[in-house]
């Protein structure tokens, strides 16, 4: 991967463009940011203000250029999490299948994890769910700060065990949002700008609903590409009623997440990562953008749940990789097809999103099965009977 970074320039590799975010646009940032105020004014700004400390965390090693020292701390994150893994997949009823997956997994993206934050982020997701037996806490104020990063860690919280673990994490998660949130608001000006910009956003190509509406660019739809919040966007007639429809389904998949919550009745050690697993899948797939970084998230939870034997998420991690190795071939290897609309480009994201499709419907479906309550026949009708773990685990001795 650091081989393929400082070779960016190659024109199969992207010519030049993932390494070009790191030192114009994440440098141009850091600037912004080290005069005390986050970049309110660039519709390119829509990151939470956590996102801000990310990218001035380059400036504590001075010796090194900004991109050299942005690309050493996402290797120590990358090391960290894998560290993390091979430590969670030792021991009695734990795989080191996860520390595997992320190790080989992540170079199917190439050398682009090293020139996006998102690793960094992926890390505080992981250690959060990680640290949520022993530690909830912990996990909770994990959880807190990958959240005022990007947002989406946040979710990982959602298959906590029900009783003190979750008010424990949710408790804490919720005081440290507040304080850091308050720190940000104290230290820079205008911290909650990005909610404006993200608000704007619209339809990247690369999304479930810009590929169909890239397909529909063969049949006469006259839209076009334009670049828009940092991102390729499609312009033109029903854009806005795809981006509605997005939304939509973004908060049909919340509600089905809440109703999962409030049916299950059996938890076991890799229900609260199939869960985390399972929502940002399902978040991912009805977002208006899904940006190849997104696979980072993706590879990192699906980890986690491959420390455990008893996870159920094991072909959704295959469905992941498999996603992932045609998204690099989407971005960077091939995005001037995608860009284009040719039929090369569509039929690619086609793949890579349909696969990330099922992988967020097999995924919720093995999640509601794995913890529905248990039956006992007594007559006509089974009854269900919610069975605790620790007498699972005395039956299973005793057997």
């Amino acid at each position: 991967m650091l081989w393929l970074l400082a070779h960016d320039s190659a024109p199969l590799v992207g010519g030049g463009s993932v390494g070009r975010e790191v030192w114009r646009l994440y440098f141009h940032w850091y600037g912004v940011l080290a005069q005390g105020a986050f970049p309110a004014h660039d519709t390119r700004w829509q990151y939470p203000p956590g996102a801000g400390a990310v990218l001035l965390a380059p400036g504590l090693l001075p010796e090194l250029t900004y991109f050299q020292a942005f690309v050493a701390l996402a290797l120590a994150a990358d090391a960290l999490i894998a560290v993390a893994l091979v430590r969670a997949g030792r021991g009695h009823g734990r795989s080191l299948l996860g520390a595997a997956l992320w190790t080989g997994g992540l170079p199917l993206l190439l050398h682009l994890p090293l020139a996006r934050y998102d690793v960094q982020v992926t890390a505080f997701a992981v250690l959060s769910l990680l640290a949520l037996a022993r530690f909830p806490r912990a996990s909770g104020v994990l959880a807190a700060l990958g959240a005022l990063v990007k947002v989406w860690p946040a979710l990982v919280l959602l298959g906590t065990p029900r009783g003190r673990a979750t008010r424990a994490a949710w408790t804490w998660a919720t005081a440290a949002g507040a304080v850091s949130l308050g720190m940000f608001a104290v230290l820079f000006s205008d911290p909650l700008a990005f909610l404006r910009e993200q608000g704007g956003r619209g339809v990247q190509i690369e999304s479930l609903g810009g590929t169909a509406l890239n397909l529909a660019r063969h049949a006469g739809w006259p839209g076009t590409v334009r670049y828009r919040y940092g991102a390729m966007e499609l312009t033109g007639p029903y854009v806005s009623a795809v981006g509605t429809a997005s939304v939509a389904l973004t908060a049909v998949a919340f509600l089905l997440l809440v109703v999962w919550r409030l049916r299950a009745r059996r938890w076991d050690e890799a229900t609260p990562y199939d869960a985390a697993l399972c929502a940002v899948l399902l978040f991912t797939v009805t977002s208006r953008v899904i940006s190849p970084q997104y696979l980072v998230w993706l590879l990192g939870l699906a980890a986690v749940c491959l420390t455990s034997r008893v996870t159920g998420q094991r072909p959704v991690a295959v469905l992941v990789l498999a996603a992932s190795a045609l998204s690099t071939l989407a971005y960077p290897m091939s995005y001037g097809e995608v860009v284009a609309g040719t039929w090369t480009g569509c039929l690619l994201m086609l793949a890579r999103n349909g696969l990330l499709a099922a992988a967020a419907v097999l995924s919720f479906v093995r999640l509601w099965r794995s913890t529905r309550a248990a039956t006992v026949k007594t007559g006509p009708a089974a009854q269900p009977l919610a069975v605790s773990d620790r007498l699972q685990e005395r039956a299973a001795s005793r057997s």
